[in-house]
């Protein structure tokens, strides 16, 4: 096998950087959030994941301090929303870089959806939301100890809805729901597919 080999501290001399295409496709996280002042913000985060079952803990990385890390700080709270292919191109636009209290869900063409226990709006046409507390916000730093500008946001789900017919006899259908992923390079996408599914039972 001939390999390539390069030192991220030196940069790595290809046309894109690979880390991120390499870990993928990955989870995108949709997270709208309210500010102190009332403004609202609807936007991607392609680090994103799950980190705990109980309490379930969520969490995204910002990098650079944005609107929606600005929002968490000050109410303590956000609402991830599930990306599916019907919002894909919604997702995208809400991508925009746009002025703080300009409201991405306009942009997007989505609606506000008015949560249950948090004050940050849901997407209404999101077939899955989660509605969380900030439970932690830490800036990143590189193993020598240099920060970087970057915080990891992580958040205990408080509150779950799902539309009913992603569930099959009580078991969510993650390979029907249309579940969009995010890949590597400046645009390439994945939807997760009943396809794309393989089974394994763990070892005893």
């Amino acid at each position: 096998m001939a390999e390539y080999f390069y030192q991220p501290r030196n940069g790595h001399g290809l046309a894109h950087d690979p880390f991120n295409a390499i870990i993928g496709p990955r989870p995108i996280g949709w997270i709208s959030t309210r500010g102190a002042d009332g403004s609202v913000n609807l936007a991607p985060y392609s680090f994103f994941n799950a980190f705990n079952y109980h309490p379930p803990i969520i969490g995204f990385a910002s990098l650079g301090a944005k609107d929606t890390l600005r929002n968490a700080r000050e109410t303590g709270e956000l609402v991830w929303n599930l990306v599916t292919r019907e919002l894909f191109a919604a997702m995208n636009e809400s991508s925009a870089l746009m002025p703080y209290g300009v409201s991405e869900f306009a942009r997007a063409g989505v609606s506000e959806a008015k949560a249950r226990l948090v004050r940050a709006p849901m997407v209404a046409e999101a077939r899955v939301r989660f509605e969380c507390l900030v439970a932690d916000i830490v800036q990143l730093k590189s193993a020598a100890g240099v920060l970087a500008e970057s915080w990891l946001v992580l958040a205990e789900v408080v509150a779950v809805h799902i539309d009913e017919a992603l569930l099959v006899e009580g078991v969510f259908d993650t390979f029907g729901a249309g579940i969009m992923l995010r890949g590597g390079g400046a645009s390439a996408y994945a939807e997760i597919s009943p396809a794309a599914r393989r089974d394994l039972k763990r070892p005893l």
